[in-house]
């Protein structure tokens, strides 16, 4: 049996490009270079019939580590809470003021493109502090 070493985050949005272009300042990704023919994403979209333009993007971890990340346009918006939200970790390893002070700084530049900040959730006996957010279309997401 052959385990996976791949996966993709697929994201249900109703402006994917925009969407995309917001997780690649987060977390230091990178749009894909366009099919081959194409100079640009926008000259690739303009080829194609007017329903399936703009119908999806995607984004990459330049250094091939983390996973692809592809956004797809749907008809319907978000109604309820995700079933499933990524941890952005830009405290591992710290605690206390440390990891508050890391983790403000982290929300106020993401706040500066277009993310919600929803609530603190204070450390406890089990976790650490982390914070509750949302990115531009109100996907919830965690600064940890």
């Amino acid at each position: 049996m052959s385990s996976i070493k791949q996966f993709q985050v697929t994201f249900d949005c109703a402006r994917p490009e925009r969407v995309a272009r917001f997780w690649c300042e987060v977390l230091g990704y990178v749009a894909p270079p366009p099919p081959d023919g194409f100079g640009t994403w926008d000259e690739y979209h303009r080829s194609l019939p007017p329903e399936q333009q703009d119908a999806w993007f995607a984004c990459v971890d330049p250094s091939g580590v983390g996973p692809r990340l592809f956004f797809q346009r749907v008809p319907e918006g978000k109604v309820v809470k995700n079933r499933l939200h990524l941890d952005v970790r830009v405290g591992p390893g710290l605690v206390g003021e440390e990891r508050l002070a890391v983790l403000e700084a982290e929300c106020a530049r993401l706040v500066a493109l277009g993310a919600t900040r929803v609530r603190l959730l204070p450390a406890d006996d089990d976790n650490e502090s982390c914070l509750v957010m949302q990115d531009v279309e109100g996907n919830e997401f965690c600064l940890d």
